[in-house]
């Protein structure tokens, strides 16, 4: 059995499970895996059993970026065009 990490230790981490950032973001998991497989969060993965990781600083941006978007009335088709259009590193609307 795996012991969760303390707030502490994932906001000084560099790498984040998804629910770690369902702990930080106050998102759903079933929201944030539908980002990931509609690739709206990357993520990287090792080997295809092992879990994926998020660059938590990026991804945490990222996904206050689509809140804001989603709250501004765009799509999901809407919001993935501007993530995909924007600038590598552009991660939020400012």
């Amino acid at each position: 059995m795996s012991r969760q990490r303390t707030m502490d230790a994932i906001l000084a981490s560099e790498y984040v499970s998804i629910g770690e950032l369902v702990r930080i973001t106050g998102c759903r998991y079933s929201t944030l895996k539908f980002y990931t497989e509609e690739n709206m969060l990357p993520f990287e993965q090792a080997e295809q059993n092992l879990t994926r990781r998020y660059r938590r600083e990026e991804t945490v941006k990222r996904i206050h970026w689509i809140k804001k978007l989603k709250e501004d009335g765009l799509s999901i088709p809407q919001i993935k065009t501007v993530l995909q259009t924007a600038p590598k590193e552009k991660s939020d609307p400012d």
